[in-house]
């Protein structure tokens, strides 16, 4: 079944390409007809490859999405060689266990400049051009781990409600430009970085708490960022949807 092209034309920025959710948000956007830009904080190989093979369009740029002199330069780059970027999905993120006993300040500040500075970052980075096009969408991931009772995610789940409130901001301060802001929250979704530090029996427990008893994908979120991400979401703007499978209700 053919794939819709509501996407040609435009240029989404994706964070976190390189694996995991970005790289299948990469490769939907692109199958839709986006030109991709996937940043990650190593070059992302693989998704450049997979983007090439399938023959869509794009550009791999590396960078620390929480340092603000990196995410400058990727606005500039973007800029310089399209013009524009009419899509940002801040996907990049951590999430390590650390009980509040251990949990430090450089800890604290890690995941808080990861989880929740790179999106203002990379807002701050392709926003301008953004406006100056009078469109865009602007897609924020929180997690849906806000509304369960996991211990050891203080910093996380603190980050994560600080994505929505984000968005909901932003979206009051671009709304006459012509751009919507809205966040979604995956459940535990099996990615290289989740199996590194969730065992066999989490990823279980959280497939029977949800009403669709299977653990996430990543391909999961492409449908969801896809809407969002259109001119079919014209009209939706600082909500959070939480594509979960079921968990948060």
């Amino acid at each position: 079944m053919s794939v819709p092209q509501t996407h040609t034309g435009r240029v989404a920025v994706i964070t976190g390409a390189g694996r995991g959710i970005g790289q299948a948000l990469a490769l939907g956007l692109a199958a839709r007809g986006a030109t991709v830009v996937a940043v990650d904080l190593h070059y992302p190989e693989e998704t450049m490859a997979l983007l090439t093979a399938a023959g869509h369009t794009g550009m791999g740029l590396v960078a620390d999405v929480s340092d603000p002199v990196q995410t400058a330069a990727v606005g500039m780059r973007i800029t310089q060689e399209f013009g524009h970027a009419d899509i940002l999905v801040n996907n990049a993120g951590v999430f390590p266990f650390v009980d509040i006993d251990d949990l430090d300040y450089d800890i604290w500040r890690r995941i808080m400049a990861v989880n929740l500075d790179s999106q203002f970052l990379m807002v701050k980075a392709v926003l301008p051009a953004m406006k100056a096009g009078g469109w865009g969408r602007i897609i924020n991931l929180t997690s849906n781990s806000i509304v369960t009772n996991a211990p050891g995610l203080s910093h996380y789940m603190a980050s994560k409600m600080g994505n929505i409130g984000f968005s909901r901001g932003l979206a009051n301060d671009v709304a006459p430009f012509g751009i919507t802001v809205n966040a979604v929250g995956p459940t535990l979704t099996i990615t290289p970085g989740v199996r590194e530090v969730h065992p066999p029996e989490a990823l279980v427990a959280v497939a029977q708490a949800q009403a669709i008893k299977r653990n996430g994908r990543p391909e999961d979120l492409v449908g969801t960022i896809a809407f969002l991400s259109s001119d079919d979401a014209a009209f939706v703007t600082g909500q959070t949807i939480m594509a979960d499978g079921g968990y948060a209700r």
